[in-house]
């Protein structure tokens, strides 16, 4: 199976709109140093969850970005599909040209398994992973780190 960092990233950001959204737009920098995901790969990302209606921007100061619909309307498959990220077993791409140009022995066996990854994974929803206790506690550990490092510039200055 292949799921790059770009569905893993992908997902990563909007939970974290979602945890940290109701305070108003939630700046790419942020998610950036809260994740430790690069500023620029972030941009990409939101461009195509924008496209695809699963976050909106809010311009001038204090803008960033929004989810476009509740957390609770909004699944990971969603999200991966969204960055055109490929949730596939089969060693074809899903092509059935596996075997010699032809299906192989385990095609359909691989492809049944891509399809239940993606049936489970669209039963899962940002609002179920905001409210899981392991969410919770590593979000309170990003907040200690990010207040930590906040002080620490504050006392540079």
């Amino acid at each position: 199976m292949r799921l790059t960092t770009r569905g893993r990233y992908a997902v990563t950001a909007m939970l974290d709109l979602a945890l940290h959204g109701d305070s108003g737009p939630i700046s790419l920098a942020d998610i950036s140093m809260r994740q430790e995901i690069s500023l620029s790969y972030l941009e990409q990302l939101f461009a195509k969850l924008r496209q695809q209606e699963l976050v909106c921007s809010v311009r001038g100061p204090g803008g960033g970005y929004r989810l476009a619909r509740t957390c609770s309307d909004i699944n990971v498959a969603e999200i991966i599909d969204a960055v055109n990220e490929s949730i596939d077993a089969t060693s074809c791409n899903g092509k059935g040209n596996c075997h010699s140009g032809d299906v192989c022995l385990t095609h359909h066996l691989w492809d049944d398994l891509s399809r239940q990854i993606h049936r489970f994974l669209s039963g899962i929803t940002l609002d179920s992973l905001v409210h899981q206790h392991e969410v919770q506690l590593v979000t309170l550990r990003q907040s200690e780190l990010v207040e930590t490092d906040a002080d620490l510039v504050d006392r540079s200055n």
